[in-house]
């Protein structure tokens, strides 16, 4: 499964702890800024939750919104 997030982060801290919110959830295998868009967290994962990943994100790090859910 790939989840793609649109996060809007403006300083490196910012991104830091985003990385480290997705990273928590069970069934990350890989998380990382996608190189072309900057503000894109790209999720990959069996089993990842996306609903859990956009929420804690949007309370912990600020405006997320989730672009694409794949299989």
């Amino acid at each position: 499964m790939k989840i793609v997030m649109k996060v809007e982060v403006n300083c490196g801290k910012c991104r830091t702890k985003a990385l480290q919110i997705a990273t928590q959830v069970d069934g990350a295998e890989f998380v990382g800024f996608d190189e072309k868009h900057q503000d894109e967290l790209v999720v990959t994962g069996k089993g990842v939750d996306a609903v859990k990943i956009v929420g804690a994100l949007r309370k912990k790090v600020g405006k997320t919104s989730l672009i694409s859910v794949e299989n």
